[in-house]
């Protein structure tokens, strides 16, 4: 009973967690138009949402409480580790903190928080300049900030899935497109065919690691 007690109701853990990760990801990301601004909201949403359940209230767990009791009968779901619910329903072995989904997802969650720092730097410095962003990371994807997002977003899917977190993915997934489209209209309607050249090179959203897009002589800018 004080495995279970200890295991949820953690509201400053809620909180702390989640200003970590808010603020974290704000620092890379330094959101400034409305675009930015619903992007890294819809992110924040859902660090929020993962908190909550990860430490305040389990609702994904009292939910199928049913199911899970009926299926797993000696595994106490309310214990912190076993809220690792893809550990248990993989049937892995050992402590949920160190296994390959776990291991695999702070890899994840580093790589995309990383690909925001790198990205903000490039983006920065050609808006300041009132140029195309094409160099860096941008010479391998056009988009590496929403990618970024994504990464972090499964990442935490990985450790600790949920109602409300797997229901909001998808549609940050798609929201995060729209986002995409609207600004490739945006940066075609201000650079023109400079942005041609560089969307017919350089990938949305899947780097091109083989082949880094550069400005050759005669291009537009």
């Amino acid at each position: 009973m004080q495995e279970t007690e200890q295991a949820y109701g953690l509201w400053i853990l809620v909180i702390l967690n989640s200003v970590i990760f808010i603020v974290f990801a704000f620092s890379f990301f330094k959101p400034e138009t409305k675009r930015d601004w619903r992007s890294f909201g819809g992110f924040s949403a859902f660090i929020v949402a993962l908190f909550v359940e990860m430490y305040g209230f389990p609702l994904t767990i009292y939910l199928f409480s049913g199911w899970l009791s009926d299926t797993y009968p000696t595994v106490n779901f309310l214990s912190h580790e076993n809220g690792h619910l893809l550990h248990t329903f993989l049937e892995l072995e050992g402590n949920a903190h160190f296994d390959a989904l776990h291991i695999t997802s702070i890899f994840m969650i580093g790589a995309g928080f990383m690909l925001l720092s790198v990205a903000w730097r490039v983006l920065y410095n050609a808006q300041r300049d009132g140029k195309l962003a094409v160099s860096g990371i941008y010479s391998r994807i056009r988009h590496p900030q929403y990618v970024a997002f994504v990464l972090i977003m499964f990442g935490f899917l990985l450790q600790w899935p949920t109602i409300l977190t797997v229901a909001m993915f998808p549609v940050l997934v798609v929201m995060y497109w729209r986002l995409a489209v609207s600004e490739e209209k945006d940066s075609r309607a201000r650079f023109g065919s400079a942005w041609d050249v560089y969307a017919r090179h350089v990938p949305a959203f899947i780097p091109n690691w083989s082949k880094k897009f550069a400005l050759k002589q005669g291009d537009p800018q």
